[in-house]
């Protein structure tokens, strides 16, 4: 795909180039690094026209996101960082899914630690490694599943590394962690890609306010019956956790589980799909890893640069006006960190353009920093170890059914993966 994009068109002196780029469309997600670089050497804090038609900043520079994610200043809660006069100002969309942000993910200190302490039991390296043996269950029984299929399809030698393995494995983990019924999947994954879709166009913002409320409708459900009938799951400990006095109220135990589907699966799946597709693109350091599987921690953690499957950490507001990169952003203003810029920085590593699965150092921005760095890191890496190597171990004969100019691309702002990878397993 080409980047014609980039080049400057006519149009009115006032309108700076990137405003007209948008950094939310499939076009731009095949290739957004040439605009990320060109933003980090020219105008590194920009201030940036959005789809929705709203303006935010984008941090592009390693150093600047690291300050950024790290800054008390840049609140998530907007009811911190907005003077009523701004919020009165705020568009509906901005107030259509407040029901949903009562979580961690959308607060600040204290409720963030409250809410955030609640849960983060659950996903400590030590409990995550307990996992293990289920995670390479699943693994190979969703592998054997779909190799049984193509060796009876008649001829049919492809499958789709998300539709069948990618998408499944860590939706399937999450549900059974909450006490979701994973054949529920499908609707929770066809909810998700509509909310973080919204931001692509107005028109999608009011497609996903349907799926919000279908989502909230199929949460309260459960949690109705878990109040009913509790079992060993994390929704039953976060209702116990409400009756023992730690104050999760309704709306924040609502928004706790909608935030845990979300993004307890998201992240995993871009990782797995761009990962495999990465090092289809780079045989050299595929083959490598297939003959030296002792690299996978360290070639999960380059994957996870390189493809930043969260292309933005989630939004801010700045509480004051704050001086970042040379520019000062008003009080009001959101801010987006781009992880994707910052993990290409060349500031910051070497060659970083390089596919290099013994990178080291390898500091990457891809689960943030600070007080809301992601919580699943431990599980989301545990799944890519265990799904990309035994990809790699029980398929050595794996290609791309299509070019990489044919791949389809979400829209979105947040998060940056594939729509579907169709793969062949061609013969020795």
């Amino acid at each position: 795909m080409g980047w014609s994009w980039l080049r400057p068109r006519a149009r009115r002196s006032s309108t700076a180039w990137h405003d007209e780029v948008n950094i939310a469309s499939p076009a731009f997600k095949a290739s957004p690094f040439p605009f990320y670089a060109r933003l980090r050497a020219e105008s590194p804090v920009c201030r940036q026209r959005l789809p929705t038609g709203e303006y935010a900043w984008l941090v592009t520079r390693y150093d600047d996101a690291v300050a950024a994610l790290k800054d008390e200043r840049l609140v998530k809660d907007r009811r911190n960082g907005l003077t009523p006069q701004q919020a009165a100002r705020e568009p509906w969309f901005r107030r259509a899914f407040d029901v949903l942000k009562h979580n961690m993910l959308d607060r600040d200190p204290p409720d963030h630690t409250r809410l955030r302490a609640l849960v983060q039991r659950a996903f400590t390296p030590r409990l995550v490694e307990q996992a293990r043996p289920r995670i390479e269950a699943l693994t190979a029984e969703l592998l054997d599943a779909a190799l049984k299929r193509v060796v009876s399809g008649g001829g049919l030698r492809g499958l789709d590394i998300i539709r069948d393995y990618a998408l499944p494995l860590p939706t399937t983990i999450i549900a059974e962690m909450l006490g979701v019924p994973a054949a529920d999947r499908g609707y929770f994954n066809r909810w998700s890609n509509a909310l973080l879709a919204a931001a692509a166009s107005s028109w999608r913002m009011l497609y996903a306010v349907p799926n919000a409320l279908l989502m909230i409708r199929y949460i309260r459900g459960i949690i109705r019956r878990r109040r009913q009938q509790p079992q060993n799951d994390l929704i039953s400990d976060l209702i116990r956790a409400e009756e023992t006095g730690d104050k999760l109220n309704d709306n924040e135990l609502l928004a706790m589980v909608f935030l845990l589907l979300v993004a307890g699966h998201e992240t995993t799946v871009n990782l797995i799909a761009s990962g495999v597709l990465a090092l289809l693109e780079h045989p050299e350091q595929c083959e490598r890893l297939r003959s030296e599987p002792a690299l996978m921690k360290p070639a999960i953690e380059e994957l996870l640069r390189y493809t930043s499957p969260a292309e933005m950490a989630t939004l801010r507001y700045a509480r004051e006006d704050v001086a970042i990169g040379g520019a000062t952003i008003p009080q009001g203003d959101m801010i987006f960190p781009v992880i994707l810029s910052a993990n290409r920085d060349e500031r910051q590593f070497p060659d970083p353009d390089a596919l290099d699965i013994t990178r080291e150092p390898n500091r990457h921005l891809s689960f943030g920093l600070g007080t809301h760095f992601c919580l699943g890191a431990s599980l989301a890496r545990l799944e890519g170890q265990i799904a990309i190597g035994t990809l790699l171990a029980r398929v050595p004969h794996l290609r791309l059914a299509h070019p990489p100019s044919r791949l389809r691309w979400r829209r979105g702002m947040i998060v940056r993966g594939l729509e579907s990878l169709p793969v062949e397993l061609s013969p020795p």
